[in-house]
């Protein structure tokens, strides 16, 4: 069993990514702003913390002794992701956890051979911004020493019902054929890569 720390825990993504991790009997350190807010994550023995994802000394604090870390924080703050990169890229370093399983964004991944999504005409302008700030993450990781995977989810509606308990997982380029993912479903393939990683060092599309 894995001993596994999530950022963004009480988020759409990071709930269902802790309830899976400590369904399988891992054990799952979730990270919030307010633990008081979020004691019914603690459920099957999961322990909630208060940590902040883009502050590295924090991030070191909290994930010695992990073997994996999982970041599914999200904010409208287009400097946010850049912003956690950084933190993850130093803090795990201290740490010395070396993977890093993260939620990316479908408007990074390509719509044809070189041309990110975000660089088309099929977004409008707000979520091609926002797309390019959570792909900016990226050249950190890349000129990192961490063991990262960056699952990005399809340019499509994510709901919060039960899914399908199946996923596929690509290359950089968007799988097509997917009218809506589920975050149960994300939730699988996140904890999957965090404890049998199959990809390394790279954005991959998952619907």
């Amino acid at each position: 069993m894995a001993n596994i720390i999530v950022f963004g825990a009480g988020g759409r993504a990071g709930r269902p990514t802790v309830a899976e991790a400590a369904r399988r009997g891992h054990t799952v350190t979730a990270v919030v702003r307010d633990p008081a807010k979020y004691q019914d994550l603690a459920a099957g023995g999961v322990t909630v913390v208060a940590g902040d994802v883009t502050d590295a000394a924090s991030v070191a604090a909290l994930a010695k002794g992990h073997d994996v870390a999982v970041n599914t924080a999200a904010a409208m703050d287009q400097g946010h992701f850049v912003a956690a990169a950084r933190a993850l890229v130093e803090g795990l370093g201290t740490a010395g956890v070396r993977r890093l399983v993260a939620v990316g964004i479908g408007g990074a991944l390509e719509v044809a051979p070189g041309v990110p999504a975000y660089d088309s005409d099929g977004l409008p302008e707000e979520a091609r911004a926002f797309s390019r700030s959570h792909a900016a993450q990226l050249p950190l990781l890349q000129a990192s020493n961490l063991d990262w995977v960056v699952l990005a989810p399809p340019l499509v509606f994510l709901d919060e019902g039960p899914g399908t308990g199946g996923y596929r997982l690509g290359d950089t380029q968007a799988i097509p054929g997917a009218a809506t993912f589920a975050y149960a479903d994300l939730a699988l393939a996140l904890v999957d890569e965090a404890t049998a990683p199959t990809r390394s060092r790279e954005m991959a599309a998952v619907a």
